[in-house]
């Protein structure tokens, strides 16, 4: 507070000690305790009358609120605690029976002539969207002639893979054998 180091309270000892002498220093010094308690004693007091004035006046509560607000750890700490909430409501057995949000079509449906002025429903697709459709639509294709050439498999009766031969070289000799 009144950042007093140890040099400066030992002039200040030597000065009190020839200004009020030997003999009446420890009374002075008890005097200097009784009123510094004093003054702590007043100081809390009057700390603990301003937080009840204002415990009173609600005046602590918007204090609280406005901490709290002005906090940006306790801020990221609820949406954290928010989006673990929402990570332990999820199921994805349900969520993956019903699609939360609607999907772009994997093949765009065929245009039909119309005589009058044709009305668009929905622009049409971006280039990276567009990219993305055809995507879909050739891992679609895969799976679906990959599906064909298995059933295709199982259809007929196929006979069981052959082991393969093996390799001609050398074969090791066993103790027994002698050639």
């Amino acid at each position: 507070m009144f950042d007093i180091g140890w040099m400066e309270l030992m002039v200040i000892g030597v000065v009190a000690l020839i200004v009020v002498g030997p003999k009446d220093l420890p009374e002075m010094f008890r005097q200097l305790g009784r009123f510094t308690a004093k003054v702590r004693t007043m100081g809390r007091e009057f700390s603990r009358a301003m937080e009840q004035a204002a415990k009173e006046s609600g005046v602590d509560e918007v204090r609280r609120d406005l901490k709290a607000v002005a906090n940006p750890v306790s801020n990221g700490m609820q949406s954290l605690k928010s989006a673990a909430d929402k990570f332990e409501k999820w199921d994805p057995v349900k969520n993956a029976a019903r699609p939360s949000a609607p999907t772009v079509p994997q093949t765009p449906p065929p245009v039909q002539p119309q005589a009058t002025v044709p009305v668009a429903d929905t622009p049409a697709p971006g280039p990276a969207t567009q990219a993305l459709i055809d995507k879909q639509a050739a891992r679609k294709s895969i799976m679906d002639e990959m599906n064909a050439k298995l059933k295709a498999l199982d259809a007929s009766d196929a006979p069981e893979i052959a082991q393969p031969a093996k390799a001609p070289g050398r074969r090791r000799k066993a103790k027994g054998d002698e050639a």
